[in-house]
């Protein structure tokens, strides 16, 4: 895809409905629609199908469940989209065995979207979905140790957290991006990254002063920057005590997907 083709679709994206939102003004990324211009098939083919059972084979006849936290969930697409690449299913398959191989807890801070999500779910007993901040420090701990705790556990075994990390930079510094990271690596074994690259950024605080809105409070102060796959590595690996296990490759939107895990991880650590 062309650089042109990119930002294209990267702005239609926030003009898709703009009765709903007008262009750039989803300061957190709650577009409506979003998967019609990133499809989740574009992440799913560069992810085995069988990535799940490798890195968590069963144990024992009774086998516990994967449990995953998907955070900026948007309106589910890529949550059920996962779900059913991981459990090799098709459209129309009942979710038979999904309570016994990945329960999926999806967060999003648009309640709206949530809802959305909630509505059009093929498989409630796989995927929860609620509404949550999941930078706000004092609500945010209920809901993830309650859903944790229905199944004995104190961590996820994986979080995914696609395309959100710009979000919440530009919402919440230098320094929010580092906690965020900091809380994300201390609620799971494994976790699946999908930075925006710097252009994201830029083209995200013209579309606002497009709209004549004033910028993100943080862009102009941001010393994080560059090359922002590199920089996600570099905290995570550094500060957070994660090894980056592997690169999966690039989407077709130029955005790559990089799978961490913790190093020394105990099942006491508490969100």
């Amino acid at each position: 895809m062309a650089a042109a083709e990119k930002l294209a679709a990267e702005e239609a994206v926030e003009t898709e409905n703009p009765g709903a939102l007008k262009p750039g003004a989803a300061p957190f990324g709650n577009f409506p629609h979003y998967s019609r211009f990133h499809p989740p098939e574009q992440r799913l083919r560069l992810l085995p199908r069988e990535l799940l059972r490798q890195l968590f084979p069963p144990e024992g006849p009774e086998r516990r469940p994967i449990l995953g936290l998907d955070v900026g969930c948007n309106s589910g697409d890529l949550s059920v989209a996962l779900c059913k690449h991981f459990l090799s299913l098709r459209d129309g398959e009942p979710c038979s065995g999904a309570s016994r191989d990945l329960r999926l807890l999806c967060c999003d801070i648009d309640p709206v979207l949530v809802e959305r999500a909630e509505k059009a779910c093929p498989f409630p007993d796989a995927l929860t979905f609620i509404t949550l901040d999941i930078m706000d420090q004092r609500n945010r701990k209920v809901p993830l140790t309650s859903f944790l705790s229905q199944f004995g556990r104190s961590v996820f075994d994986i979080v995914f957290c696609m395309s959100v990390t710009m979000w919440i930079h530009l919402n919440h510094g230098d320094r929010g991006l580092w906690e965020f990271l900091a809380h994300l690596s201390s609620l799971c074994h494994y976790l699946l990254v999908e930075p925006q690259p710097w252009k994201c950024y830029r083209a995200a605080a013209r579309r606002l002063r497009k709209l004549g809105l004033h910028n993100f409070d943080h862009f102009s102060s941001l010393t994080i920057r560059g090359d922002m796959a590199s920089q996600i590595v570099r905290i995570l690996t550094q500060d957070h005590a994660m090894e980056l296990v592997r690169c999966f490759g690039n989407t077709s939107w130029d955005r790559s997907l990089l799978l961490f895990r913790a190093k020394h991880t105990v099942e006491t650590h508490q969100p």
